[in-house]
């Protein structure tokens, strides 16, 4: 299976735009984006309506749609960053026109909600990045590791040079040791869950699937991931990255903790599984690029996930 399309990898003085798809956000939060894009050398513009508030979202469907299509369009744009998730992506499902992306392919930035726009951008044959957004590219400094490691792979410094680069956590107590390969692809599991059975559902069959959320109760969670088992998803899977699950209450409500519960629902499976990585509504969220080809190895004292692909 091949990865997806990369957009091309940015240069100093292209063009970022920040915009705000879901639910609205704090003013501050566009503006210290901005700064931070601004000293990576790039032209930064916040859309129309990115400031916007319509009840919680960042202004009418409409508004959205309008403020995303055109960034979409924009000739001279590499970068759509954004600004936060919440609710509100959805809406915009199956009303983007893709006509002019794919003669001017970007980037587009953002994790949680957005999830279900990187679905979108799967969808139509282009890789897009699982990533911080525009409140962590505020509040944390410029060495952070997240935020360094975001800029590297969009100006190319991870993958122009070398052919793979990548991440390493420890060793999970619940983990399946082993290797696997395959297309990286997943993000919040509530919004991937809210797609199932849609053109948007991602493909099984040769994924390396990776999975967080934050404020759902284990039972819930376990709810989707029986969707998944049952609907033959997860025998399909070339590996599991279970990342955190953040603000629920671990009221032993399954008769184990959360991750005890999903181990048992995934025994059965031979391919990698881990738990416990760095990605999902924490600083520690590093960027996946979604579409990428991949290849997890789960060790006994350390997972390392690693992006095999490069440009041409």
């Amino acid at each position: 299976m091949n990865s997806l399309i990369f957009p091309p990898y940015v240069h100093e003085g292209d063009r970022a735009i920040i915009l705000s798809p879901s639910s609205k956000i704090d003013k501050s939060f566009l503006k210290g984006a901005k700064k931070r894009l601004k000293s990576w050398g790039l032209e930064v513009i916040i859309a129309k309506h990115a400031g916007s508030a319509h009840g919680t979202y960042a202004g009418s469907i409409q508004q959205r749609l309008k403020d995303l299509q055109e960034a979409m369009d924009d000739e001279k744009a590499k970068v759509i960053l954004c600004s936060r998730g919440g609710y509100g992506a959805v809406h915009l499902v199956g009303q983007l026109d893709f006509t002019r992306f794919r003669q001017h392919p970007k980037w587009l930035i953002g994790f949680s909600d957005i999830t279900a726009l990187h679905n979108v951008f799967q969808q139509n044959g282009f890789a897009s990045l699982h990533a911080p957004m525009a409140r962590h590219l505020t509040v944390e400094p410029e060495d952070d590791f997240c935020c360094q490691a975001l800029k590297d792979i969009l100006f190319g410094n991870k993958l122009q040079e070398e052919t793979s680069f990548s991440y390493t956590c420890p060793a999970h107590k619940l983990n399946r040791k082993g290797e696997g390969t395959g297309i990286l692809r997943g993000g919040n599991l509530a919004v991937l869950y809210g797609l199932r059975g849609t053109p948007y559902d991602i493909p099984a069959e040769g994924t390396v699937l990776f999975i967080e959320d934050i404020g759902e109760r284990p039972h819930a969670v376990e709810r989707m991931m029986y969707n998944l088992k049952l609907g033959g998803v997860l025998e399909k899977l070339s590996g599991l990255i279970i990342g955190q699950f953040t603000e629920y209450e671990e009221n032993m409500s399954l008769g184990k903790e959360l991750y005890g519960a999903l181990a048992d629902l995934v025994k059965e499976y031979d391919y990698p599984i881990c738990f416990g990585f760095p990605v999902g509504h924490v600083t520690m969220n590093v960027p996946m690029i979604n579409g990428a080809q991949v290849t997890l190895e789960v060790g006994k004292k350390e997972v390392k996930l690693t992006f095999n692909t490069h440009k041409e």
